[in-house]
């Protein structure tokens, strides 16, 4: 097989897996946890979200409620909540997020993200937690149990006290606490704290249980995360591919496993699991549970309405008549960033997907990473990688090219030869490895180059539409965010030109259609190429540029030596 025909079925391979890509959500895999087929129909929140209590040597048995009761409106909650609708929310403000938290429950019910935008040149902050008439998304947590306060035996949610509706992290403040207080009927004093620390998007949810009463108190803590199926609204397709919207449980045993909605709506998970988590994902954010270190919890999932509750529950602590106690976890409400996900918990760094050749994704990000240190211009960290890329493959690009510019330099024997034996197909054959061989010409030299950089560039396609750090980074000029679509079409269009002139530099293939179909290949591409992320469009520029600059010197050099030997 001759090199130009390589070179077009390697040319099309990358068109095709990319569109393969666009076609397949590759998120569809059969999963092996332990599941509980979930119930057919749905009566009523309490049905929907009941839940099994971890097995105790405690009298804690049977089902629970896997949600704090019904705090949607105030005929479920007590006097005292009715008089304080004015100050029902409490607003937490850091340096990177502000929450509203419910004092009903004491649930967040809203964060936004203050160091992210919501769309492109919006002054608005990115809500990630939300609930409103179109979308709901909430980070819960309670005491259910024998005598939780947002158990099923409980009357009405908790209506917890705050010293103030507003808490901010001050300058100079490292790290803030936010104290809501109850009291039950019994005289158990209840303290759920928030704890939030500079320049951090993690949420400590602690429990502080003094028991006043005369008798034992028992509960058990849970973590929820709570999510409708409304769309991922950070989600930026390209070339029809979509980040994973669902949710992972990480587990000892199966790391990673992803349940979509479907999955949720079919089953329902039930698993004992130490040192796990789990956590919500979408686009370039995420919302995640982290239990405490080697405390075993039940991950469950279950439904609540038209609304999928996914979490965990402590087995019960007990507090004997006038002691205390302590229990909790940690919750993640933000974005992808790896370092700061790795450190939380093992796997949670995985959330980053990116994508099956993620050993060549990973190494290329934190090289890209590192150059932005340097330079401050996620665009300009793009061209210096391309160019540390090329320099890697100099010496393999250089032997493609020389292959390339002798079959472009005994081009006219190959036509003799088609002239001579165009009807003799064997012949025709021999009479080409014949020349190949007397000329030292490689047919396969100028195809390896490609082949080996395709994962590159697959690689880093999908560093581009995974990072969250390209998220709204500007290059230069129109070209205001890497991670999406040149606007305006140029640099596909700069991208075909150059690939049209790269063409023009390799031999003509001697079949006449493969010829016509060399041609097109620069328009295919940049047809392709117009829904890319204009950061891999940036790359692939770049890359031809430097490519055509190395191969014109090189076919230069080779046709003077062809040359030469005439005379």
């Amino acid at each position: 097989m001759d090199i130009q025909r390589i070179v077009l079925f390697a040319g099309l391979a990358i068109v095709s897996y990319l569109m393969v890509l666009a076609w397949n959500e590759d998120y569809n895999q059969p999963q092996t946890t332990q599941v509980v087929e979930a119930e057919s129909s749905v009566n009523g929140n309490a049905m929907a979200d009941d839940m099994v209590l971890p097995e105790s040597g405690s009298t804690a048995s049977g089902n629970d409620e896997f949600a704090t009761p019904e705090t949607g409106s105030l005929s479920s909650t007590s006097a005292a909540a009715e008089g304080s609708v004015s100050n029902r929310y409490i607003t937490v403000t850091t340096d990177v997020f502000q929450l509203k938290i419910d004092r009903i429950g004491g649930n967040v019910v809203e964060s936004s993200l203050l160091q992210y935008d919501e769309s492109l040149n919006s002054e608005q902050p990115l809500k990630l937690l939300s609930s409103t008439q179109t979308r709901t998304y909430l980070l819960e947590s309670g005491l259910i149990g024998r005598d939780g306060p947002d158990g099923r035996n409980a009357s009405q949610a908790p209506v917890f006290n705050a010293e103030s509706s507003e808490f901010e992290l001050s300058e100079g403040q490292d790290e803030l606490n936010i104290d809501l207080t109850f009291t039950t009927d019994q005289g158990v004093a209840i303290t759920k704290r928030y704890q939030l620390a500079r320049d951090s998007y993690e949420i400590g949810v602690r429990y502080l249980i003094s028991n006043n009463s005369e008798s034992d108190w028992q509960g058990n803590f849970t973590g929820k995360i709570v999510r409708d199926q409304a769309p991922d609204p950070t989600s930026q397709a390209s070339m029809g591919i979509k980040a994973y919207l669902g949710m992972v449980v990480s587990t000892p045993e199966d790391p990673y496993e992803k349940y979509d909605f479907d999955d949720l709506s079919e089953n329902r998970i039930n698993q004992s699991v130490t040192n796990g988590w789990l956590a919500f994902l979408q686009h370039y954010f995420l919302t995640a549970w982290v239990p405490d270190r080697d405390q075993t919890a039940q991950f469950q999932s279950t439904r609540r309405d038209q609304l999928h509750v996914m979490g965990f529950v402590y087995p019960a602590t007990t507090v004997a008549a006038g002691d205390t106690a302590e229990i909790g976890a940690t919750a993640y409400v933000g974005p992808k960033i790896i370092d700061r996900l790795e450190a939380l918990a093992p796997n949670l760094d995985r959330t980053v997907d990116f994508g099956w050749l993620f050993f060549i994704s990973l190494p290329l990000f934190i090289i890209l990473e590192w150059f932005y240190g340097l330079v401050g211009n996620w665009g300009v960290a793009i061209i210096l990688l391309t160019v540390l890329v090329k320099a890697v493959f100099f010496h393999l690009s250089a032997t493609s090219y020389k292959s390339m510019a002798k079959m472009r330099a005994v081009a006219p024997q190959l036509t003799r030869l088609k002239e001579l034996y165009g009807d003799d197909r064997q012949r025709m054959s021999q009479e080409m490895m014949a020349l190949y061989k007397r000329e030292k010409i490689n047919p396969l030299g100028g195809c390896l180059p490609i082949l080996v950089q395709m994962p590159v560039f697959i690689s880093l396609y999908w560093v581009l539409f995974e990072s969250v750090q390209l998220r709204h980074a500007p290059f230069m000029l129109w070209i205001q965010d890497l991670s999406q679509m040149d606007p305006y079409f140029i640099l596909p269009i700069l991208m075909g030109a150059s690939m049209f002139i790269q063409m023009s530099l390799n031999p003509t293939p001697p079949d006449p259609m493969q010829a016509k179909i060399m041609k097109l290949m620069p328009l295919i591409f940049t047809v392709f190429f117009l829904w890319f992320p204009a950061g891999l469009v940036l790359y692939w520029l770049v890359n031809n540029i430097l490519s055509i600059s190395q191969q014109w010197y090189i076919t230069r050099k080779i046709e003077a030596e062809v040359a030469g030997k005439k005379y």
